[in-house]
């Protein structure tokens, strides 16, 4: 097992948001956290990450307790994490911005993982001299994740990749997580966009209202069109 929580309240000031929040994630694998505006997806992977520490609760890595540590050690210890925001340096190139995440001394190491992100984002290698403040969304949001990929990370954390992004772009961002995926990469993905999450996941939870609501495989939800419409407002 490479992730696992267990019954974590996560506040912001005085207001209570998660719920004894339990999930698990093995090896490879990939989740998708489903559930409307609002109802806790992101505040889930902020807790991971001790950007949002949760107040009780465990989360382990790889059997390691996370709760106490920085986002910085998280990072550190394996765990990329791609906002919904972006959160790109505009002022700085492609290459920049790939080159500040290296967190290998090892120049060997580094010209390697460019030599991934490259091949696995060719419209990087072609922006590379480009300001990153210049891409469209679409690039932007592979920009943001070729970062988090520097570091090498074991289990990746992605935060609605898809929001704002047009029709053909969501797609080719589906065939390259697609290839994340069939590298081993385990991924824990937050999506309302069940058509573009489903065909990359293998189990789903739903939350809402800051609890989990339900959890089991993807093939099992996509024949649930109740479970569809109460939570997810889709049939």
């Amino acid at each position: 097992m490479i992730l696992e929580l267990r019954g974590i309240h996560t506040y912001y000031g005085l207001s209570h948001i998660l719920f004894g929040i339990s999930l698990t994630m093995n090896e490879k694998e990939t989740i998708v956290l489903l559930g409307r505006n609002g109802a806790g997806k992101t505040t889930t992977l902020r807790s991971i990450m001790g950007l949002t520490p949760p107040r009780s609760g465990e989360i382990l890595f790889r059997g390691q307790p996370l709760t106490g540590k920085s986002a910085n050690v998280v990072a550190h210890l394996g765990i990329g994490f791609v906002p919904e925001d972006r959160r790109i340096f505009p002022t700085l190139t492609v290459w920049e911005n790939l080159d500040v995440a290296c967190k290998q001394k090892d120049s060997e190491k580094n010209r390697r993982n460019f030599e991934r992100v490259y091949e696995l984002f060719p419209i990087l290698k072609e922006r590379k001299e480009q300001l990153g403040g210049t891409l469209s969304g679409g690039e932007q949001q592979m920009l943001t994740i070729a970062r988090s990929l520097m570091g090498n990370p074991e289990l990746l954390l992605l935060d609605e990749p898809s929001e704002g992004l047009a029709p053909l772009v969501v797609q080719t961002l589906a065939g390259q997580i697609h290839k994340l995926k069939a590298d081993g990469l385990a991924i824990l993905l937050c999506e309302q966009n069940t058509h573009f999450s489903f065909p990359l996941s293998d189990r789903a939870y739903i939350i809402e209202k800051g609890s989990l609501q339900y959890e089991g495989k993807i093939q099992e939800l996509e024949r649930s069109p109740d479970i569809k419409l109460r939570y997810l407002g889709i049939s």
